[in-house]
């Protein structure tokens, strides 16, 4: 449920509704909103609804959440969340922008594309340093040694680095070098690493599972919301279905569906939604069009030789063209790639 406060309300009166509510072994998260604080009441709602807060002093109203994702709704929180990292900055009407290669490979390689990414105006650079693969005998990333890469290719550009967490013990090393933890589409449903990313306070990204629905994406978001981590990035990647001509199918009425639901920002991954790299462009403006927040664009110094992933990868010069399509667009629906 949520607690409504009133306008001007006493900080003495917002702690005793919280105390109220860990009286009653339940979970208070406080939204400050611009207009409103709310209590969201995350628990068993029976226990509190005949709990009397709408006697307390500065409660305002007491309502119900009708959605199964508590934290994460706009019932909770009508202002939109907006994710900052560095320079990185997803959500409001700025569009953050994140590239890279999907795996780290060298210095050469990682440092380069960070430099030709930040150049067409990309705010975080992307890079796989842990790769959870398919088959057992696929490159499975250089780990550590990669993530140190990837903080050489920070202080060389500034970016902002975005690189994926797999297992919840890899989580502590992760962080001592990553700007936003990426968890990816296999991973969307391992509660105890959502629950790993949650307890830290590194932005999320958190990448839609190929056969999750968008529900489902939702709870697996509650997961890191609840356990206290509010910085949640929301990726659709696209899923799978019945056709072959792409790698997976991208629907991109998931983002204004989403945005009608949640305060969190939506990043759109055209790469992976559609696997070809020639459709990428075309994919990475639509999306700008249906209101994304965010890109995640993969982009190598010759895709024909990188590691994974080579055939949906940009090189620099497409990339440059896409950014450039991308701006025009993200200008006409009154948003900023920023």
């Amino acid at each position: 449920m949520i607690i409504v406060m009133q306008a001007g309300t006493a900080p003495a009166d917002l702690d005793r509704v919280v105390a109220r509510v860990e009286a009653l072994k339940l979970r208070p998260h406080v939204i400050v909103g611009t207009e409103r604080t709310v209590v969201a009441v995350v628990g068993d709602e029976r226990d509190a609804m005949g709990a009397g807060f709408e006697m307390l002093p500065g409660v305002a109203s007491v309502l119900p959440i009708l959605a199964p994702y508590k934290v994460a709704s706009r019932e909770v929180q009508a202002e939109p969340t907006i994710v900052t990292a560095g320079p990185l900055v997803v959500g409001g009407k700025s569009i953050g922008v994140i590239a890279g290669p999907c795996s780290v490979e060298s210095s050469e390689q990682i440092v380069g594309t960070a430099r030709a990414v930040k150049a067409a105006g990309a705010t975080g650079l992307r890079g796989g340093a842990f790769k959870p693969r398919t088959s057992p005998y696929s490159f499975q990333g250089m780990k550590e040694r990669g993530l140190e890469l990837l903080a050489e290719a920070r202080a060389e550009t500034g970016l902002a680095i975005v690189t994926e967490v797999v297992a919840p013990e890899d989580v502590p090393l992760v962080v001592q070098y990553a700007d936003v933890l990426q968890v990816g589409a296999r991973n969307m449903q391992n509660y105890r690493l959502l629950e790993a990313v949650g307890r830290t306070q590194t932005p999320v990204l958190l990448k839609r599972g190929p056969a999750a629905t968008v529900e489902e994406l939702l709870l697996a978001a509650e997961y890191i919301l609840d356990a206290g981590n509010r910085q949640v990035m929301l990726c659709e990647r696209g899923i799978r279905t019945f056709e072959a001509h792409t790698r997976f199918t991208l629907p991109l009425a998931t983002v204004p569906w989403l945005h009608a639901r949640t305060h969190l920002p939506v990043v759109v991954d055209p790469s992976h939604g559609t696997g070809h790299a020639n459709l990428v462009e075309s994919m990475a403006a639509a999306s700008v069009a249906a209101g994304a927040d965010g890109l995640i664009i993969e982009v190598h110094p010759d895709p024909k030789c990188a590691s994974s992933d080579g055939a949906q990868t940009l090189d620099f010069a497409a990339f440059e063209r896409m950014m450039q399509v991308c701006r025009r667009v993200a200008e006409a629906v009154g948003r900023t790639l920023a």
